[in-house]
């Protein structure tokens, strides 16, 4: 008689939950609904953001460029390319400016005197931004006119100001190659 008693108490409960927690809840006066499913209301202003630039990088390939013919003057090709925030290379409209420093050897800051500073060169209009774009490198190609002096080593420092108000700044090191 035990064990009836005890398989009735066991089907009771059993059924007692069965009951209470296996239908879902009515919507009516009192009772909270939760909110609708978003229909997938892409902003295109928010969805662009997330591929804005967040990193510049001098490409290896900068260096001086000597120019044999007295008629033209040296220069320093410039490479730069913008990252993403995946890392890829993009193409960005922004304001980049160029300085070049000294090196100061064996320094804890190696940044020395500003040298130059040249015009800042506006890419925020399409046409400009194509002219200086090499979709082949994934970057920006600048041709910086400069006559070097010495065989002294320089600082070259890049900052781009993007529309979004983000300031990106890189530094790479030019040694004079003969």
């Amino acid at each position: 008689m035990k064990t009836t008693g005890v398989i009735a108490q066991i089907f009771f409960f059993v059924l007692l939950l069965v009951e209470a927690g296996c239908e879902p809840p009515q919507v009516g006066p009192g009772r909270i609904e939760p909110p609708p499913i978003a229909d997938n209301d892409c902003n295109e202003v928010s969805t662009y953001a997330r591929y804005a630039p967040v990193k510049i990088d001098i490409v290896p390939l900068t260096e001086f460029t000597r120019v044999s013919n007295a008629s033209e003057e040296s220069k320093i090709k410039v490479y730069v390319s913008l990252l993403d925030p995946f890392g890829s290379e993009i193409k960005s409209p922004g304001i980049f400016r160029f300085e070049l420093y000294a090196r100061v050897p064996r320094s804890a800051e190696p940044k020395g005197r500003r040298i130059t500073i040249w015009p800042d060169i506006d890419l925020t209009d399409v046409v400009e931004n194509n002219r200086y774009w090499q979709d082949f490198l994934r970057a920006y190609e600048f041709s910086l006119p400069f006559e070097l002096e010495t065989n002294q080593s320089r600082i070259l420092q890049v900052t781009c100001l993007c529309p979004n108000g983000k300031r990106l700044s890189a530094e790479f090191v030019l040694t004079h190659t003969k």
